[in-house]
Formats: structure tokens, C-alpha cells, sequence
């Protein structure tokens, strides 16, 4: 079930969902909340220097890395403001940080005024029981440069009560990837070692075979 204005005011009002700092009255629509940007921009880094020579930076689908490293990090001032450049990829760190209950999730799509701007940005889940930051990445997609501020609502989440509260067991099983993340971090926990060598040496089958989700473990509870 998507909650409604009513409904996320009252979940507000138990604690069930949290923002700090607090929403304002700009934020709060009718089956949704808007969030801010924050003040921390990355800029992903394309090239280094090697003993060699310059050498672009690479990373394939399994071994990439949200490695600070490898972006370069602004911290912008309330009233200053970002130009993301035409065809630039850049993640962004929300002002807000939030809190679900075990019992809700949610999910991140952009505004449609971003949009039409030329901006795209990729939606996402927010899983049950998350804290923390969450990071946005965006992409200009125009032939022309647009200017961000700190402070902007640029998308908005979307809350889905669960049919039932998980228990630890599911919860450690799906742990979100930027579970306590910061304004001031990229880090992420990675996939998996085993999963992620079965991929790159192409044993999908034995992936599948080894790791099959019984039909028992898949049947609905009673």
C-alpha cells in the first residue's frame, strides 16, 4: 500500500519515518516527500596518472568500487551552486538524512520539473529499516550546462508499507548497500565474493544450480 498525506504525517508522528533536520511544509505532498539536495557534489575522476602514461579509469560491472579515490569531492556553502556540465555524471548526497521502520520501505524517483530540465536521475529502492543518506546519481543529459543549488527538491520518495514486518533473518539477508551512509562517503558493501566469481568466469549455470531458491523457501507463509 502507497501512503497518502494523512498517512505519512501520522508515521511521521510515531517515529515510524524520520528526517534530520525535520521536513517543512514544501516537502510533504500528496502520496509522497520531496527531498533536498545536499551541500557534498562527486565528480567521478576519468583518468590517472601511471608510470606508463595517462590511463583512463576503468571499472567493469563487478568490480566497480564507490572508492573516494576515484571522485573528487566539493562541498558547496548554502547560497553557493553547482554547474553539472553537459553529458556529466555526477552523485549527490541528500540533506536529509532518514529513517524507515522495519515495516515500510520506499521508493526515489525525480521530479518531473528535474527532468525537464534535462536532468536524469536513476530511482531506487529504499529498503525497510534503512538510516542514513541517501546518494543520488545524476546525469545531464542536455547540450546545455544547468545550475544546482544546495537546497533544491529534485526528487521525491514514495512510501510502501510492507504486508509484514521482516524479521532479522530477511533483514540481514537484504542489508542495503549504503546503510548508515554519510554525506562525506562513498563507500558501499560489495556483492558478494562467490557471487561475484561465478559471474566474471561465466558459471551462471552453476551460479543458478548451486545457489537455487527452493520452492519451499519461495511458497507464501501461512
Amino acid at each position: 500500500m502507497i501512503l497518502n498525506k494523512s498517512k505519512i504525517i501520522e508515521k511521521l508522528k510515531k517515529g515510524s519515518i524520520d528526517f534530520e533536520p525535520g521536513l517543512d511544509a514544501y516537502q510533504i505532498q500528496t502520496n509522497s516527500v520531496d527531498l533536498r539536495l545536499g551541500t557534498t557534489f562527486y565528480i567521478p575522476e576519468t583518468w590517472k596518472i601511471t608510470p606508463g602514461g595517462r590511463e583512463a579509469i576503468r571499472a567493469d560491472y563487478i568490480d566497480v568500487k564507490e572508492n573516494p579515490e576515484y571522485f573528487k569531492m566539493i562541498k558547496l556553502r548554502p547560497g553557493q551552486f553547482f554547474e553539472i556540465l553537459p553529458n556529466e555524471f555526477i552523485i549527490i548526497s541528500t540533506y536529509e538524512k532518514i529513517k524507515l521502520s522495519n515495516d515500510l520501505a520506499a521508493i526515489l524517483y525525480p521530479r518531473s520539473s528535474v527532468l525537464r530540465r534535462g536532468i536524469v536521475i536513476e530511482g531506487g529502492t529504499v529498503n525497510a529499516g534503512y538510516e542514513g543518506y541517501l546518494t543520488i546519481p545524476m546525469l545531464n543529459s542536455s547540450s546545455h550546462s544547468i545550475k544546482l543549488y544546495p537546497g533544491e527538491r529534485v526528487c521525491h520518495l514514495v512510501f510502501h508499507e510492507l504486508s509484514g514486518a521482516p524479521g532479522n533473518e530477511e533483514l540481514d539477508g537484504v542489508a542495503s548497500k549504503y546503510q548508515s551512509s554519510t554525506p562525506f562517503g562513498l563507500d558501499a558493501k560489495l556483492d558478494q565474493q562467490e557471487e561475484i566469481d561465478f559471474i566474471k568466469s561465466g558459471r551462471l549455470e552453476e551460479l543458478k544450480t548451486t545457489h537455487r531458491l527452493q520452492k519451499e523457501e519461495a511458497k507464501p507463509q501461512p
